[in-house]
């Protein structure tokens, strides 16, 4: 395997969609209920990677995007500048190559590079313990469950919510 992570263009997004796409319509990993289009995706591109220079990125291993990875705001408000949210997913058949581990560690990295300092795992309860493990070997903590927040298929789910933290608590750095 030679797989290399690496920012995402907009050639890629196609296939983004797509590995998102296979999680909506078949699993609770995610929320959605009707996958977005590859323009959705371009949108979501421009806004994470160009306008807030955020990390979105792939993992491609002979021409083939495997999985993918980004880190967008948390919270619209200005407040919240320093903290953002991570989602990783990956092609159907791909787990268990260690995708999801080279996606986060060049996720973490690429976040404190861009000044941010805490990142969110909303993470969907749906019977799947991969993403919650993943997570717990980056030193993300458990920062609460919130109880039947989302229906999907008719199963209502709960979401486990994550945090790490990029630098020690210091009071006098939030200015």
């Amino acid at each position: 395997m030679t797989v290399q992570i690496r920012p995402a263009t907009a050639d890629d997004l196609a296939s983004v969609a797509e590995i998102y796409a296979h999680y909506v319509r078949h699993s609770g990993a995610t929320f959605d209920l009707e996958p977005p289009t590859v323009e959705a995706w371009r949108e979501k591109h421009a806004l994470i990677a160009v306008r807030e220079g955020l990390p979105f990125l792939v993992a491609e291993d002979g021409g083939e995007v495997l999985g993918y990875a980004y880190a967008a705001q948390y919270r619209p408000k200005a407040a919240y500048w320093h903290t953002v949210e991570d989602s990783i997913y990956l092609r159907p058949g791909a787990g268990g190559r260690g995708l999801g581990r080279l996606l986060l560690e060049a996720l973490v990295a690429g976040v404190a590079a861009a000044g941010r300092r805490e990142i969110i795992a909303v993470i969907a309860d749906h019977g799947d313990p991969s993403s919650v493990r993943l997570h717990e070997r980056f030193g993300f903590r458990d920062a609460g469950r919130l109880h039947r927040v989302g229906c999907k298929n008719g199963v209502w789910l709960d979401t486990l919510q994550m945090q790490l933290s990029l630098e020690e608590d210091d009071a006098a750095s939030a200015a």
